[in-house]
């Protein structure tokens, strides 16, 4: 009821505004020529001056006196006739007045109760926090709430960071970045977040502290690329060229050819004057991968549809293994993929699907349960016993894209994911 009463008031208001143009007297309106016509009359009154002053003549007076009678009736003509004219659009002024506070409400109201919902009640913000739904805004609201009243719970925190750094909610990344180190410890995923959340706060410039979390991720995990990229830029940054180069070359050496990160590594090698590495072409793959015709197509696209074309070559992947599972280099491919696309949950459900076809004591199992090391995920799970979980993604489900997950868009290539 509150509701309409301010919706009434302020639809008032609006049209007072509106109105008050409109119904202004006509009178407060100065004529054009009003000045003429006192101009007129102060003539009269100089002649007469004059005339008895014996300034001019009788004959002469009269003649002046007919002349500027004249003009003065015919301007006096004038103001009549535009004081009539302008009377006449009163009925106008009535229909605008009418359409202006009738009309706007009237079509308003009938929109909302053909489309509106009059009749539901008010959701509080508690109801609406209890059921968020897939709305990302409620699912943040919730666990910000649960924050509040729980500011010791780190795995909340640790929730929470990258979520905040991907929304460009750099200071509550940071904040949720230093919560989660402070109460779960360091390990190397929150502390290059946090570097990279500090490095995103200063305009890509590695500030000291970043270069710190970054330095104390590589004693942690000395192949967390993204950690050594970012000393690389530090020292780029701060003109040690050598050590630049050096730090980039070291990358460019213990990564694969095929890389999806080379492209920006050996841009980086290129610019601090070391010679960039030549990745190798791909032959034609049955599972899904690029021909050498794709791969050569891919450098000309722009970074979105090289996007969408690796997501494809990706889904088809996953097709394929879906029918036939049993191909430890289909799985190999699949997590490998899945990461460098920042779907970890699809990496994860590729990597226990293909340890329930490969058992981590066999062979092939070792494959994967090593590549899951190389890629920071848990190996120990495996997925109920069952069907191969669904890998491919629904229709119009778009796969998740985390900034910089030890890659580079630059850098990504269908021939690096597929690989």
């Amino acid at each position: 009821m509150i509701l309409w009463i301010l919706l009434a008031l302020l639809t008032a208001l609006v049209a007072a505004a509106l109105l008050y143009p409109l119904y202004r007297h006509s009178g407060e309106v100065e004529p054009d020529n009003a000045g003429e016509v006192a101009v007129y009359r102060d003539q009269m009154k100089e002649l007469d001056r004059d005339r008895l002053g014996n300034l001019i003549s009788a004959e002469e007076a009269e003649y002046a006196r007919a002349e500027i009678g004249r003009r003065l009736l015919s301007a006096t003509a004038k103001n009549e006739l535009a004081a009539g004219g302008k009377a006449k659009p009163s009925g106008w002024r009535k229909f605008a007045a009418v359409s202006v506070v009738v009309l706007p409400p009237v079509i308003g109201l009938c929109l909302y109760v053909m489309l509106g919902s009059p009749g539901l009640p008010d959701q509080p913000l508690a109801a609406r926090l209890a059921n968020p739904g897939n709305d990302i805004n409620l699912l943040v609201a919730k666990a910000e709430r649960h924050l509040a009243e729980n500011p010791d719970d780190g795995a909340g925190w640790d929730v929470l960071a990258p979520i905040y750094f991907r929304t460009g909610r750099l200071g509550d990344a940071e904040l949720a970045y230093r919560n989660a180190i402070r109460l779960n410890g360091s390990n190397a995923a929150r502390l290059s977040g946090l570097g990279e959340t500090l490095v995103a706060s200063n305009d890509g410039v590695v500030t000291d502290d970043a270069r710190s979390a970054f330095e104390e991720a590589v004693k942690l995990e000395p192949a967390d690329v993204r950690a050594h990229f970012y000393i690389g830029m530090a020292q780029e940054q701060s003109g040690k060229v050598e050590d630049a180069r050096k730090t980039f070359e070291d990358i460019a050496r213990a990564s694969p050819p095929d890389a999806p990160w080379m492209g920006l590594i050996n841009e980086h090698i290129a610019k601090n004057g070391g010679k960039a590495a030549q990745a190798p072409v791909a032959p034609p793959s049955t599972l899904g991968g690029p021909t050498t015709e794709d791969v050569a197509a891919a450098q000309n696209m722009s970074q979105g549809d090289r996007m969408e074309m690796i997501r494809g070559m990706v889904d088809s992947l996953a097709e394929k293994l879906q029918s036939d599972p049993n191909n430890i280099e289909g799985w190999l491919r699949i997590v490998r993929s899945y990461m460098v696309l920042g779907d970890r949950d699809k990496a994860m459900a590729a990597l226990k699907a293909g340890l329930d076809h490969f058992p981590p004591d066999g062979n092939e199992g070792r494959q994967l349960v090593a590549l899951a090391g190389q890629l920071g995920l848990p190996a120990d799970a495996t997925s109920s016993q069952g069907a191969t979980p669904d890998l491919a993604p629904a229709k119009g489900e778009q796969t998740r894209n985390a900034p910089d997950r030890g890659t580079s868009a630059q850098g990504v290539t269908a021939q690096g994911v597929t690989e």
